[in-house]
């Protein structure tokens, strides 16, 4: 199929070469003027054939892929309702614009072809056209602007005292998540104090009692239905940025600045994948930002349960204290002190083997 399609492609440059190698041969028998006139009455005609064949092609691929797109899924959490309203204005507008902007350019150019009878009129500005192409444009775009800043500092604002706060710190090339413990508060970190071999992901300070319940998780993020959450953004390295199309948020995670945004989900996974039909779906957490050699495989999952499985899950987890100190861990078998013999003993067992 490939040499298929590079042949096509050599052979349709050689037929326009080719037909354009002929059509120099006849504006010299024809003369030079007579063939420029007719060139210009087919470029007229192809540019009309070109409006209906290109109309008819942007028809055919929103049939075909709109399928494909996120715009057929409902967004999966509240606040992106307003995300999918806006983008559905916008693309209304535009796509009203490109229309008739498209019809009048080449329209315009077959209508107004040049004629050996017909006169260009020139005029140098236009008071009234100015005004209304500036202006028009910039009622709309401003219109639009003034709707993306409101949603911006919604996501990004205060939020919800009850919503659930977790970190996730992106790191060349995947995500952790951080969960407060019992008390509800993060503990301190310092990313001097960061050692993945001593199960220190995140450079906690394990003198601050507040990390001593803290819960660290690398495969999945759970977060509960109908339930405000509030991610604390971090990266470890370079500028990452968490991306949640499903969701229809984004924010990036720049080092060193902790960057925020909410947002309420509204259906469980396991409902989505009846929603969509797909048995394998899950809500995906990219990475949008080019982040390095490894940064088409930075991929995050999110599991959306519903309260109770979200609260049975909770209870399951182990503070991540427990992963660096294993032997403090409730329950664990305590480490037997080194053994030591009494002196009497010590005479015996020399005596014995004198």
């Amino acid at each position: 199929m490939s040499f298929l399609l590079i042949a096509t492609i050599i052979l349709v440059f050689v037929v326009v070469f080719q037909i354009a190698k002929a059509s120099e041969y006849v504006s010299v028998l024809k003369g030079e003027e007579k063939s420029r006139a007719q060139n210009n009455r087919i470029n007229a005609f192809l540019m009309l054939a070109f409006l209906v064949v290109g109309l008819i092609g942007v028809w055919w691929c929103n049939d075909l892929l709109y399928k494909k797109t996120l715009l057929p899924m409902t967004s999966a959490s509240k606040e992106g309702m307003d995300i999918d309203k806006m983008l559905w204005i916008t693309l209304a507008i535009t796509g009203v614009v490109f229309v008739i902007l498209q019809i009048l350019l080449f329209t315009f150019v077959f209508r107004f072809q040049e004629k050996p009878n017909r006169k260009a009129f020139y005029f140098p500005h236009n008071n009234k056209l100015e005004v209304l192409w500036t202006v028009v444009p910039a009622i709309f775009l401003l219109v639009l602007v003034v709707f993306g800043l409101k949603y911006w500092f919604h996501m990004t604002g205060e939020a919800p005292k009850d919503a659930i706060e977790v970190e996730i710190t992106g790191k060349q090339f995947n995500w952790i998540y951080r969960y407060p413990g019992h008390d509800g508060k993060f503990g301190k970190t310092y990313f001097k104090n960061i050692d993945e071999n001593k199960s220190n992901p995140l450079g906690q300070l394990w003198d601050d009692p507040a990390n001593q319940d803290d819960l660290v998780e690398t495969s999945e993020l759970h977060i509960p239905v109908n339930h405000p959450v509030k991610l604390i953004i971090h990266s470890r390295d370079v500028i990452h940025d968490v991306g949640l199309s499903q969701f229809r948020m984004k924010m990036d995670a720049v080092p060193g600045i902790p960057t925020t945004m909410w947002f309420t989900p509204q259906f469980t996974t396991e409902e989505m994948k009846k929603k969509t039909g797909n048995p394998d779906f899950v809500y995906e957490i990219s990475c949008d930002q080019m982040c390095g050699p490894g940064h088409f495989g930075m991929r995050g999952i999110i599991v959306v349960d519903s309260e109770d499985d979200y609260k049975k899950w909770l209870d399951a987890q182990k503070p991540n204290y427990y992963a660096a100190f294993p032997e403090k861990a409730p329950g664990a078998t305590p480490t037997p002190p080194p053994s030591t013999q009494d002196s009497s003993s010590v005479h015996r067992v020399t005596a014995s083997i004198k």
